[in-house]
Parts: structure tokens; C-alpha cells; sequence
């Protein structure tokens, strides 16, 4: 099969398709053939040299995926064989076949295309994992997102609405401002111009939970903009790893600070969170009210321009690779 993995630690430059023999589905897994895969920009730092998979995992790039089961491993119901599925992955999206848990996968909700598939479970586990299940979220209450254009962050949008929040984001510019409002958002806020926390001084918008990014850089202004029991969450470290902390501010708010990952999760911690999503997501899916929102698709041989499209933050929701005929 073809699949695509990191020749070097680098640039977009480094991907490279290769053919590797069609991975078995061990107890307890599925075979997908892949339709179609989000990229992420977990995968750019594992190209980068900085995201290593966990032990045993495959070193193919490649956290989710669309497309149809075609085999099944020990203690698996062969009736899922022909089932059209979303997947959660460990590693090996990036790839024309992939074997993942059976509690990772789950039927493609309401009338998604596989492309719109293939963009939808990293981004949702994300966000139901972490604004719902950590932060609790709840109706009424407010939700900043950093990076509100990204997959994430649309993703983000549109489930906090559904659930009955309000939400306000941070974007990069004018046109990512409106598409994040066109979502559900109440404000965007664009951080080349404005500070965040100028911005939501005073205002009725003081988050009950943040969901951020940046990290370092965002930290001390994160927990000033908290409202009193507010829950900040951070999933990603673009802005550094290593900030301050003002302890007595957070203890006066009763407030708290939460840091989480999702890949090297146990698998039955993810089957967990895909669980709930098609719970308390997937009918949101099938009602309309949350869609991948997909920026653009390139077949797998132009995975390098689709990284430097996420490299550019040029992009506004998902990226997506296709599988098939090569064009």
C-alpha cells in the first residue's frame, strides 16, 4: 500500500509516499481502506522531529480518517465489515489502508461525504474530551477559543453553540473573524490588533472556560480573562512550555488550569470519548448544526503542499488528504 512517513526530521520537503505491506488487524481492530485523512498540526511537529508516535505505533503520519471496513481481527463482529466509518488513530491515517481498535471507529454520522469524514473525529474527540468532559461546559456559560478559524476551533464554535454556550475567539484576521461568526461565535477578536483580555475587560463575556493553544505566552492572560471558577484548558504549546503562574490570582477566582493530549490515551480512554460523541455529537452532526468545515483537499501524492498550507496558517477549518487513484 501506499502511506506516507517522515524520510528526515524537516520541512514539507521530508514527507515522502512509500509502499508498505497492508497492516494485519490484530484482537480486537478493524482494517479501514481510507477514503480520506485530516491533517493536523500534531503531524507537523512529528515530521518536525518533535511529536514522536508512542511505542508501537506506526511512524505513518495520521491521526484520523474516513472510509470503509474491510476486515476485522480476532473477537470482532465480521458483520462491520462494509460499515462507512470516522476513526480515531493512534498514527497511520496517511495511508491507504489502517488497522485501529474497533472502539476508535465509529459510523459516519448523517449525510457527511467521506472528505467531511476525514476531518471530523481528531478535531471533535478534541473538543468534546476537552470543553466538555474536562472543562464541563455547560449551557449559558462562555467559551474562549484561541485559534477560532482553525479545525479545531471551528469545530469548537459549533459544538458550544449547539450545547447551548456562548462563545467568543481570537483570529488572525478580518476574513477569519467572519467566518468564525458566521459559525455561532459572538465575538472575534482579532489578536494582531487587540489584546484579548483589553477586549473582554469589563465586558459579560469573561470565559467560564478557555481552550488554548499558545500556552506560555497566553498563560498570565488567560487566567486574568477567567471568570470566578473558571477552567482553563490547554492542548497545544505554540506560544513556549514554560510560563508563570500567578497562584493567588487562580486561588482568589477559585479557578483552575488543566493541560491535556489525546494521542497516547489508552485505547480505552478512546473509545471512551468516541463513545460520547456519538452520544451527544453525532445527532448534532445529523441535525446540522456541526460540519468539518474543510478548507481544501489534495490527493495523497501533494501531502507536502497540504502541510505547508497548515505551515502558513493560510488555511480556515480542515486540510484533507484523499485516497485513491493517484492523480
Amino acid at each position: 500500500m501506499r502511506a506516507v512517513i517522515v524520510n528526515q526530521p524537516g520541512g514539507p520537503e521530508t514527507l515522502e509516499i512509500t509502499q508498505l505491506p497492508e497492516p494485519e488487524p490484530a484482537a480486537g481492530e478493524v482494517l479501514v481502506r481510507v477514503a480520506a485523512a485530516g491533517v493536523n498540526r500534531a503531524d507537523l511537529l512529528q515530521r518536525r522531529g518533535f511529536y514522536d508516535p508512542p511505542a508501537g505505533a506506526t511512524p505513518v503520519l495520521g491521526l484520523e480518517c474516513s472510509g470503509e471496513v474491510v476486515g476485522v481481527g480476532a473477537d470482532v463482529d465480521p458483520s462491520v465489515v462494509g460499515q462507512r466509518v470516522a476513526a480515531l488513530l493512534t498514527g497511520g491515517g496517511y495511508a491507504e489502508y489502517v488497522a485501529v481498535p474497533l472502539g476508535q471507529v465509529a459510523p459516519v454520522p448523517g449525510d457527511l461525504d467521506d472528505v467531511a469524514a476525514g476531518g471530523l473525529m481528531e478535531t471533535a474527540a478534541t473538543v468534546w474530551s476537552n470543553v466538555f468532559e474536562t472543562a464541563g461546559l455547560t449551557a449559558g456559560e462562555v467559551l474562549l477559543v484561541h485559534g477560532g478559524a482553525s479545525g479545531i476551533g471551528t469545530t469548537a464554535i459549533q459544538m458550544a453553540v449547539a450545547a447551548g454556550a456562548r462563545v467568543v475567539v481570537t483570529v488572525g484576521s478580518p476574513e477569519k473573524a467572519q467566518v468564525c461568526r458566521d459559525l455561532g461565535a459572538e465575538r472575534a477578536i482579532e489578536y494582531r490588533t487587540t489584546d484579548f483580555l483589553d477586549e473582554l475587560k469589563g465586558a459579560d463575556l469573561r470565559p467560564d472556560v478557555i481552550l488554548d493553544i499558545m500556552g506560555a505566552a497566553y498563560l498570565e492572560r488567560n487566567v486574568r480573562a477567567l471568570a470566578t471558577g473558571g477552567r482553563l484548558v490547554v492542548i497545544g504549546l505554540q506560544g513556549g512550555i514554560k510560563g508563570e503562574l500567578d497562584l493567588n490570582r487562580l486561588l482568589m477566582k477559585r479557578a483552575s488550569v488543566t493541560a491535556t493530549s489525546l494521542r497516547a490515551r489508552p485505547a480505552h480512554e478512546k473509545a471512551s470519548i468516541v463513545a460520547g460523541l456519538v452520544t451527544a455529537v453525532w445527532p448534532w452532526v445529523a441535525e446540522g448544526l456541526v460540519r468539518p468545515v474543510v478548507h481544501s483537499t489534495f490527493p495523497l501524492e501533494r501531502v507536502q503542499e497540504a502541510h505547508q498550507v497548515l505551515e502558513d496558517s493560510s488555511h480556515t477549518g480542515k486540510v484533507v488528504l484523499t485516497l485513491g487513484t493517484a492523480d
